[in-house]
């Protein structure tokens, strides 16, 4: 098993190979091919959690992550800008229908190697839905021996398996629905069971032609009754300017794997213990 998880972490890095390429052409080019309807979300991600969105074949996506620290210190912490995490995620298109990505986040020091394919595409006259598997494989690198006496590789490893289903309402609304399942080989919490549900909600609508507002929400099905941890929710704003695609956003998860922000999400809306952050998107 660990020789599997391992060839899968480092194979994506030697397919990365494409020639570099205009975003706005990317994202602005409409081609309505067999009468298939134009995607419902211009980039990979709503906030936290994953589009029908995929990478063209052949194309290499490089996504910058941060969340900065709490909102809620102020001016003693630079509302935050002291303290943040960083995520950088490579997805290569291997074929229109599937995309390999593979990623490392501050955030435990967490290694991530993904698979996300296209099963059923939105049409005029066909499917009323877009629907795509998204599939991820986490290392946890932070985890020390003498803090867990006994450990071994496995207790490293995190799984999740999602189904992203959604719908281009209208020019201006889309929405997508998230069944989540994943799995923890090593929990925080001693009555918090392994494999876990979750329930994800997002939406975008469209302002114009280079701005949009977008939202997530993830309802975890099987908590911990004492668990200090809340559910995921993010508002932001996409921004498509040059060469790039800016997500800004306030969130109350600061870490950005499924398996983190389900599970690790500490901050409360409604005591402004939120996160600022920012997805930024470039196509090569």
């Amino acid at each position: 098993m660990k020789k599997i998880v391992l060839t899968y972490l480092l194979m994506v890095p030697y397919m990365m190979l494409a020639q570099a390429h205009d975003l706005l052409e990317e994202m602005d080019t409409i081609s309505v091919t067999n009468d298939y309807d134009v995607a419902a979300f211009k980039s990979l991600k709503i906030i936290n959690f994953e589009t029908t969105k995929m990478v063209p074949k052949k194309r290499l996506f490089f996504v910058v992550s941060h969340r900065f620290g709490s909102v809620k210190p102020g001016i003693q912490e630079f509302f935050g800008l002291d303290q943040s995490l960083t995520r950088l995620n490579f997805i290569y298109g291997i074929t229109d229908n599937i995309n390999l990505g593979v990623s490392r986040s501050s955030f435990e020091k967490t290694y991530e190697s993904s698979l996300k394919l296209r099963l059923l595409r939105q049409r005029g006259n066909g499917s009323p839905f877009s629907i795509v598997s998204f599939n991820t494989v986490l290392l946890n690198g932070a985890l020390e021996e003498h803090n867990f006496p006994g450990l071994s590789f496995e207790h490293r490893l995190s799984y999740a398996a999602q189904v992203l289903i959604s719908r281009k309402i209208n020019q201006r609304w889309s929405l997508e629905v998230i069944p989540t399942f994943l799995h923890d080989n090593l929990v925080s919490l001693q009555e918090q069971e392994n494999s876990q549900y979750a329930l994800g909600l997002g939406g975008r609508y469209k302002i114009s032609k280079r701005l949009a507002l977008n939202a997530d929400y993830g309802i975890h099905l099987n908590r911990t009754a004492n668990s200090p941890f809340k559910n995921p929710l993010s508002v932001g704003v996409d921004i498509e300017t040059g060469g790039h695609v800016f997500q800004l956003h306030f969130t109350n998860a600061q870490p950005m794997n499924v398996n983190t922000f389900l599970n690790q999400a500490t901050g409360d809306w409604g005591d402004a213990d939120i996160y600022f952050g920012f997805n930024l998107l470039r196509i090569f």
